[in-house]
């Protein structure tokens, strides 16, 4: 069993508490680690040494191309330890290793993508007035704490640190403390590419005790979280004790529209894949399929074919298309909407259960489950669930299908399925969602920006847009005329 500390100013230090957590892996119970569990000392220990390193340290004074250098370094650490990464990747979060693979590949590619933009801050002159050279400058905004799910830990890490880390500033990077492994073992490559003291810093531990001080501290210039609602609003109201910039990135109910003139086979594989994909674990999961009705049935049907191909066990099996849920704690949640769906009234198709057998006696796992007839107004249909649960509502016109895609507080996704492309754009153009897809689902790229509407949070990570969320705009006047103002002569 490997055992981990935390990383504060280029060491690696146990918790001020000397306490420690177990992490198991979803999938068969087993030990994987055991890792330092911080509290609000290790939390103030750190931002103080993101302090320094920004206020006293090099590193936003590092010229942007050796800037660049580290992050090219770090992404060439991640493709040397691909392999191990994506391994430990599927022990601690459960998702099936062609899922951790991608991720890795993604997250090194995100670093590369940040290394190159970060030669590319630029400013802009002006000369008005007359007598004056105006121009504007980009700076870092200074200590960043960032905090990330539980869902994709090196990826989520990998969107946090290199746009942060591009713009010249210091991190605080916060892991979930159930899946802090792959974000531990990136802080040994950050070390190993010879980072300066301090410019990262990863504290594990809970929410409350590690997460909630920084998000107030007066010594963090900004926080940027990914996770639940519910915890980005606690985080939005700590945050304004010294009006810290924010960047949030919340949850979904994203609908996946298919209209009676999509290509039937790839809108039902579609489907598949945008409410199942990483166990439903996704904030853009497609769990509300909404299907024209003169299909409906026939849609449902071609669905119900395939689920059995989505095969379920532990991530590293060959052939697994789906893991276990991260905990017991999340999948009984699950399971409590799943009894919510059918005392509101839906029509359990499939799954809702355990699995059987010894495969899966010591795993948190939960077949893949369809609800059909589900109402607008049901909590299935309107709370984010996390988990391989598909609501299918019917539809009888576009105008309808908009206005029940409309229907949530969320706005983050959006899939539209239909060979009439004219119809495809106007419905997306009317959908109010931050990320939407026109015949396909869930393709996430690193050159564009990623965030969504309402109360699916603020700002937007990736792109150009991630970079310019960790910089601040100086304007800078130069008066070029040398005599006396003569205001008060």
């Amino acid at each position: 069993m490997k055992s981990y500390e935390m990383l504060v100013n280029g060491e690696w230090v146990p918790s001020r508490s000397q306490e420690r957590r177990e992490i198991r892996d979803p999938g068969n119970g087993e030990i994987l680690a055991s890792v330092a569990e911080g509290n609000s000392e290790d939390a103030e220990r750190a931002i103080q040494a993101a302090r320094s390193a920004f206020d006293q340290g090099t590193w936003r004074k590092t010229p942007a191309q050796e800037r660049a250098r580290f992050l090219f370094k770090i992404a060439q650490g991640i493709r040397l330890s691909a392999r191990e990464l994506a391994t430990l990747e599927v022990k601690n979060c459960g998702k099936p290793l062609a899922e951790a693979e991608f991720d890795v590949a993604d997250a090194a590619a995100c670093f590369e993508f940040y290394a190159g933009l970060a030669t590319k801050i630029h400013g802009e002159t002006m000369s008005v007035p007359a007598n004056s050279l105006s121009f504007v400058v980009r700076e870092p905004i200074g200590v960043c704490a960032q905090i990330i799910p539980w869902n994709f830990p090196l990826l989520m890490a990998a969107w946090k640190l290199a746009p942060a880390l591009a713009a010249g500033n210091t991190c605080i990077l916060k892991p979930s403390e159930l899946t802090p492994l792959t974000a531990l073992e990136l802080g040994k490559i950050f070390i190993e590419s010879e980072l300066p003291k301090g410019v990262l810093n990863i504290i594990t531990g809970t929410g409350p005790k590690v997460g909630e001080i920084l998000a107030s501290s007066s010594q963090v210039d900004k926080v940027a979280f990914t996770g639940g609602t519910v915890t980005g609003r606690r985080i939005m109201s700590l945050a304004t004790g010294n009006l810290k910039k924010i960047t949030l990135e919340l949850g979904g109910k994203n609908p996946n529209l298919v209209f009676a003139d999509a290509d039937f086979e790839a809108a039902v594989d579609g489907a598949l894949f945008a409410a199942f994909a990483n166990q439903g674990e996704v904030c853009s999961a497609g769990s509300r399929l909404l299907i024209e009705k003169s299909i409906h049935e026939s849609f449902t049907e071609a669905l119900l074919k395939k689920i059995p191909l989505i095969r379920l066990g532990h991530g590293l099996t060959p052939g697994v298309k789906m893991g276990p849920l991260v905990s017991k704690a999340h999948l009984e949640k699950v399971e409590s909407y799943v009894k919510l769906g059918v005392s509101e009234g839906a029509e359990l198709l499939c799954g809702g259960k355990r699995p059987e057998g010894k495969a899966f006696e010591h795993g948190f796992f939960l077949e893949p489950t369809v609800f059909d007839h589900v109402k607008p107004q049901m909590r299935i249909a309107k709370e984010e669930i996390f988990g391989p649960v598909l609501s299918i509502i019917p539809f009888e016109s576009e105008e309808e299908a908009i206005q029940i895609a409309n229907d949530t507080e969320y706005g983050l996704a959006a899939g539209v399925w239909s060979k009439n492309i004219a119809r495809a754009h106007r419905v997306v153009q009317q959908i109010r969602a931050g990320i939407t897809w026109i015949n396909t689902y869930h393709p996430t790229y690193n050159e564009l920006p990623w965030g969504g509407y309402k109360q699916s949070g603020m700002g937007r990570e990736l792109g150009l847009y991630g970079i310019e969320s960790y910089l601040e705009t100086k304007q800078v006047n130069v008066n070029l005329d040398e005599a006396p103002l003569g205001w008060y002569s």
